[in-house]
């Protein structure tokens, strides 16, 4: 599924369990346009033209699905080694992957994605040196999704109803939508499940958290009529595939960042272009072991592109997190009571350079 985090899917700072790394080694000599429009950046720090970046890893936070799309077009038609890097890890997530969090931290990957609470929590708990530097999702999918025969179609149809969580960080969301709407947790009985949506298709449950680019999406493909209950339409709108650092690699490896935020914006205007491609790459090269359905795997694609783009993504360019989107996350951890910096957790000025020393990227 589109993860919350991976502290939902994999505990937060799990350091063991498999790391699935399909490794491509890359031609170091192809390195070029990226790292030469880059070199201009005004903050300075970029890759010179030619110059090699070395190894890039990246922890993505689920299996491999149509969700890191991006990744795949960047991969596959080499935008990391045009933007300076010579070998190419992307590293899965999963039940029993790494988190992001993890991986950055004891520098295992650059750079990983999550979410502001996952993250966030970190930071306030932990003091953890994490940054987020972009996101690929400016709504995040996540969903109270439920039948048309006995719908949730807004908060307060939630009241007397039995609701399937998965434990993890999706309580803590179920706990914060209830709280936002003034909704008193024992009016709504709470069900643990995991992320399969069978409790509600076998009427286990009225309704079960998930996305509306995965389990949604398993119910409809079903043949059931399924009512979403969005949460970024209803008073949760936090980013989802959030971009993860730490401050010491802004402040030292500057120009890698730059290189890979250069090549994933590359990656996901083609995402957006062709879906069916972004599908095609999950379930035929990617994700081919995974046993993952086409037509859902497509349907994902089109339903996922609709959280990437935005108006500011229209006005700044893909990945942006505004000021005020950053500062509405920064409200939401409060909620959640994750007290954080927006200033020092939302670095925008990365994606800024990218922009500023390739206009064209900003374009639609």
């Amino acid at each position: 599924m589109l993860p919350l985090s991976t502290p939902t899917h994999a505990a937060a700072g799990r350091a063991t369990g498999r790391l699935l790394t399909g490794r491509r080694t890359l031609l170091a000599g192809s390195v070029a346009a990226s790292a030469l429009a880059l070199a201009g950046c005004s903050r300075g720090t970029a890759a010179a033209a030619g110059e090699d970046l070395g190894a890039l890893t990246v922890n993505q936070n689920w299996i491999r699905t149509t969700e890191f799309a991006g990744e795949y077009f960047a991969d596959s038609r080499g935008y990391y080694v045009e933007a300076g890097f010579s070998d190419v890890t992307l590293v899965p997530g999963g039940p029993s992957g790494t988190s992001s969090e993890a991986m950055v931290l004891s520098d295992s990957a650059l750079v990983g994605m999550t979410t502001p609470l996952a993250a966030g929590s970190m930071v306030a708990e932990e003091e953890a040196p994490l940054v987020l530097i972009g996101a690929k999702f400016q709504r995040n999918p996540f969903t109270i999704y439920s039948t048309a025969q006995n719908p949730i179609s807004s908060p307060a149809d939630l009241v007397g109803k039995r609701i399937g969580v998965a434990t993890g960080t999706n309580e803590v969301l179920f706990s914060s939508l209830l709280q936002v709407h003034g909704i008193d947790p024992a009016d709504v009985e709470k069900v643990t499940v995991q992320f399969d949506p069978q409790p509600l298709m076998n009427g286990e449950v009225d309704g079960q958290i998930g996305t509306l680019t995965n389990e949604a999406v398993t119910v409809a493909l079903a043949g059931i009529d399924v009512v979403n209950l969005p949460f970024a339409e209803n008073g949760l709108p936090f980013v989802s595939g959030a971009f993860v650092t730490t401050r010491e690699n802004i402040e030292e490896h500057r120009a890698e960042l730059l290189a890979f935020l250069t090549a994933e914006v590359r990656g996901w205007k083609d995402a957006l272009a062709d879906p069916e491609e972004s599908a095609r790459l999950a379930y035929e090269v990617y994700g081919k072991d995974q046993g993952l359905d086409p037509e859902k795997e497509t349907r994902q694609a089109r339903a996922q592109n609709e959280l990437v783009v935005s108006d500011e993504t229209a006005a700044s360019g893909l990945l942006t997190i505004s000021d005020e989107l950053a500062q509405k996350n920064v409200e939401l951890l409060a909620l959640a009571g994750h007290e954080v910096d927006a200033s020092t957790f939302f670095d925008p000025t990365l994606l800024q350079d990218v922009f500023e020393a390739q206009p064209d990227l900003a374009s639609a």
